[in-house]
């Protein structure tokens, strides 16, 4: 069986800048994966990461390399003689320490082909039974609470469902507080992405943080962490959720079991794929956890809608429509939040979705055919 695999290195600039505790992101790096079987079946991924080492030390430039040289000719081995299946493919992966986020642009490459050449939306390859998903918004830092009071009208006004506020020292408790006083009881979180320590002074502010009634607090401590999020959750009443702490199904058991956390952010890509993803949220279930986002190019955005509309995923997502983040995105037509909050899961064989390749050729800027 010839697979033929194209990968794309895109930067898209995005719409407005997007600040974190890590620094300032401006535009969207990637690598899109095309699959081609010998019958002219294709299937698309995404391996969504930065092109610097902020949010984990995966880079488009490591997962361009481990591709080239490791796991694309671990998929080619397989792929010779016969279509593998999806367990062959995460059985092949296995012994390539890490890299996550690079093995999942070529395992959701090939969930979308299998779903394509067996007549099936990439939906019910996923275990999907909703027809919409609701969907949040995540907010990066602003310069002032007042742009980011407004930034929050804009996207409320928009029927968005939950919002989630990054926050750092000194950009936390006022925060909240205005954002409290200005709209009441929206449904809230907020984002840490590991600014915070237990020292004395930190878990004062953390613990003052409770009097806000947030939905959770996202990675507060070290992102390598799991124990000290355990002493700090059982200190503070607001859940816990872990995100660049969980790389695999046993963290994430271990994490639940232990308290260390009471939610647990799914990003496919950290956890290797959505055949991991999918496994974790059978196992946790409902209430458990949610679906995360990287600021997905379209073709990301696609899988993650089909996999968040499993019955586990009950807290809306940071799937945002795809003019939350470009003015041109790569599938047609882009994804849309309606006037309620909600996105339509597509219908139809494998995506559901086109995708423009012209665009994507002019936002690439390296190609290799394997």
């Amino acid at each position: 069986m010839a697979i033929q695999i194209e990968q794309f290195e895109v930067r898209i600039p995005l719409v407005h800048p997007f600040r974190t505790s890590f620094g300032v992101q401006k535009e969207k790096s990637a690598i899109i994966i095309k699959m081609t079987d010998d019958e002219g079946n294709v299937g698309w991924g995404e391996s969504s990461l930065e092109s610097v080492p902020g949010y984990c030390y995966e880079t488009s430039g490591t997962a361009w390399l481990i591709q080239n040289e490791f796991l694309i000719p671990a998929f080619k081995g397989i792929s010779e003689d016969t279509f593998p299946e999806i367990g062959d493919v995460h059985r092949v992966f296995a012994p390539i320490r890490g890299h996550e986020f690079a093995k999942t642009g070529l395992e959701s490459a090939f969930w979308s082909l299998k779903a394509s050449r067996e007549g099936k939306s990439l939906g019910e390859m996923y275990g999907a039974t909703k027809s919409k998903i609701p969907t949040g918004v995540s907010i990066g830092i602003q310069n002032r609470i007042e742009d980011l009071l407004q930034r929050i009208s804009f996207f409320l006004d928009q029927g968005y469902k939950r919002i989630k506020i990054k926050i750092e020292p000194g950009w936390d408790y006022e925060v909240l507080k205005a954002v409290r006083k200005e709209y009441g009881d929206v449904p809230l979180m907020v984002d840490a992405n590991s600014a915070y320590t237990l020292s004395d002074k930190d878990v004062e502010i953390l613990k003052s943080l409770d009097r806000f009634d947030l939905m959770m607090i996202e990675q507060p401590l070290d992102y390598q962490d799991i124990l000290m999020h355990k002493r700090l959750q059982a200190q503070i009443s607001t859940p816990v959720c872990l995100d660049e702490s969980i790389h695999t199904f046993n963290n994430a058991l271990m994490a639940i079991e232990e308290d260390a956390c009471r939610i647990i952010n799914i990003k496919p890509g950290r956890v290797g794929g959505y055949y991991e993803a999918k496994r974790i949220a059978e196992a946790l279930g409902k209430d458990k956890v949610w679906l995360g986002g990287m600021l997905e190019t379209g073709i990301g955005r696609i899988h993650n809608l089909f996999i968040q509309a499993k019955e586990e995923f009950t807290i809306p997502g940071d799937t945002s429509g795809s003019d939350r983040y470009f003015k041109r995105d790569i599938i047609t037509p882009h994804v849309l939040v309606d006037e309620n909050g909600y996105i339509e899961v597509p219908r139809g064989e494998g995506l559901g979705f086109e995708v423009n390749e012209p665009l994507l050729k002019e936002y690439t800027v390296q190609h290799l055919s394997h």
